[in-house]
């Protein structure tokens, strides 16, 4: 059970942010799926696609490199790279065109091969602080 979860949150990470495939998005999440990102708490598929949506137009180059993962039974946590350019309005700033890179991890829990809980921990605040300077 353990390698199918720790498949489906690679997945994941893949086609929802790498390949920008919503089905994905609506195929792996249960309705009342939660996810805690930094500042905002996050309910279902449609609050995620907005916040994804947002997060693509300001960076649309934007990609995710998974470094590290661990899986036990229904939880995985895997630790990524993101990467990209400010291209767009975001976080209540103007697009800068700096590059950015940060890293960051995501813990998922699954049930019945079905994401019904994600919590994102990066570092939010020095991205803006950088961005903004």
């Amino acid at each position: 059970m353990r390698e199918n979860n720790r498949a489906l949150a690679i997945r994941w990470m893949e086609d929802s942010w790498n390949n920008r495939r919503d089905a994905t998005i609506d195929e792996l999440m249960v309705p009342n799926c939660i996810g805690y990102l930094e500042g905002q708490t996050i309910k279902g598929a449609a609050e995620f696609h907005s916040v994804r949506r947002e997060l693509i137009s300001a960076f649309p180059d934007i990609r995710i490199k998974i470094e590290g993962s661990a899986a036990d039974g229904d939880t995985v946590v895997l630790r990524w790279r993101l990467s990209g350019t400010h291209q767009g309005a975001a976080f209540g700033l103007q697009p800068t065109g700096k590059p950015f890179d940060v890293v960051g991890s995501t813990w998922f829990r699954f049930l019945d091969g079905k994401l019904i809980e994600g919590h994102d921990t990066w570092n939010q605040g020095a991205l803006l602080a950088y961005l903004s300077a």
